[in-house]
């Protein structure tokens, strides 16, 4: 809605009696804040502007500003907060993650697509279509974004997250945000900057120099002063400060029914893009083959081919000889004929039924610049992995450098690259700590042999 900018149409104080009506809607419209956060995000006394503004689009907009700062805005009669005040009030909404790769799409305009979702090891929030949510990105938990979720949270699983899943009205470092307060040196007790940097100095939070005439320049920070440090601020998670322990998701593998072999799966009452167990592949093919007195005879391990069969499971060049198959042999062209399919199901979540394979955690070995060697990690995430807490991770224990960037070739999908060989470390962390099954991990083959230099 504030992708782009808007046109303001009056900028008035508020009165008194607007004042207490504000703080009732606010009440009414956000019952988990309790009286004293009202008071507190809606003053009595501080300085509370109403902005009636246009959007691109031609929406009439009330934002009501305190402070200098957006702190909510009304559209058609509906009240919306801000993302400043959801810094303060982080957990006032169901909020939902995405990676820090797709807020630039957001600020953009676009909505947040279903794909673009992180699942948390908790699993995700309950919500209703219509919702009002808040979308943070992985390891923050400031909100980066409000917006109305599009379909129920079971609706988001049943449809394997694809679609549209919000609609973003709102995001940091859009047009809105812009409007927050700003230092005004004039308006401080310095009065002038000069002045300002002088006590800065003497405090020794900065180191001030002046580089050329007439010129002075901040020429050193220190971070760790206690004036700043005493700031309040939402730290990207750390290793070991995970909410929820990490859960490896349970992986079925499934089988979709294709329009060439309906003809063999109708009787049991499934269609093309049916969905099934290899379980309950076995014993339609059993079945099937009982029903139409198709298990030889003279050999009961072995099955007479009828057309349908022919048609499903053979080659062209096969199809003109009376074949009979053993039941292993019959049952195995079978599941090779099925398209594939899986199903993730994450603890505390509803399953998630995606078609292929899925794909497996990826480990290679890269060289880099002077011939230096990395380890690149790619489809964390498919397992519910957060990419910058593994590489945070890892940078602690292997003591070398990490980066997190968008993978090759593979849309809204991140890869961990590490300075040197450390499938070692990699392999113990997926295996030993995060109970990853090693069918799903390749790669860790490359780990460097006892004695060798990594």
């Amino acid at each position: 809605m504030f992708a782009k900018a808007f046109r303001v149409k009056s900028n008035t104080a508020i009165k008194g009696s607007d004042r207490r009506k504000l703080r009732a809607d606010v009440t009414a419209a956000f019952p988990a804040l309790g009286t004293d956060q009202v008071s507190e995000l809606v003053p009595g006394k501080e300085e509370l502007n109403i902005v009636k503004l246009y959007a691109h689009r031609g929406d009439a907009v009330i934002v009501y500003v305190s402070g200098g700062n957006p702190i909510l805005f009304e559209l058609e009669k509906n009240l919306y907060p801000t993302v400043y005040t959801l810094w303060s009030y982080p957990d006032l909404l169901p909020t939902f993650t995405t990676w820090p790769l797709v807020l630039e799409k957001l600020v953009g305009g676009a909505d947040l697509m279903l794909p673009g979702l992180v699942v948390p090891p908790a699993g995700l929030p309950q919500v209703q279509k219509g919702d009002l949510c808040a979308i943070a990105l992985v390891g923050n938990r400031a909100p980066v974004a409000i917006g109305v979720a599009a379909m129920s949270t079971s609706e988001m699983l049943t449809s394997g997250l694809k679609g549209r899943g919000f609609s973003v009205l709102h995001t940091y470092q859009d047009h809105l945000c812009p409007e927050g307060r700003q230092l005004d040196i004039k308006k401080s007790s310095y009065k002038k900057l000069s002045k300002f940097l002088q006590q800065m100095q003497q405090e020794q939070i900065i180191q001030v120099k002046e580089l050329s005439k007439g010129v002075e320049s901040i020429v050193a920070v220190d971070w760790k002063h206690p004036r700043i440090t005493s700031f309040v601020t939402l730290e990207p998670v750390q290793e070991g400060s995970r909410e929820q322990p990490y859960h490896p998701p349970d992986i079925k593998p499934l089988y979709c029914v294709p329009a060439s072999m309906t003809l063999l799966f109708q009787e049991s009452g499934h269609k093309k893009g049916s969905v099934l167990e290899g379980g309950e592949v076995r014993t339609i093919i059993i079945n099937y083959a009982k029903k139409n007195d198709l298990v030889d005879a003279d050999n009961k391990n072995l099955v007479k081919l009828d057309p349908i069969l022919c048609d499903c499971i053979l080659e062209k060049s096969e199809q003109h000889t009376d074949m009979k198959l053993p039941w292993d042999s019959l049952l195995t062209r079978c599941l090779e004929k099925l398209q594939p399919a899986y199903q993730v199901t994450f603890p505390g979540q509803e399953p998630i039924v995606k078609k292929g394979k899925i794909c497996p955690i990826d480990i290679t070995l890269a060289q880099r610049a002077s011939n230096k060697k990395v380890t690149v990690v790619r489809n964390l995430e498919a397992y519910g992995l957060d990419p910058w807490t593994v590489a945070a991770i890892l940078q602690q224990r292997c003591q070398a450098s990490t980066t997190v960037t968008p993978a090759p070739g593979a849309k809204d999908s991140l890869q961990v690259q590490i300075q040197g060989n450390q499938v070692h470390h990699l392999g113990r962390l997926l295996l030993e700590e995060y109970h990853l099954p090693r069918k799903h991990i390749q790669g860790l083959e490359k780990a460097p042999k006892p004695g060798k230099k990594k």
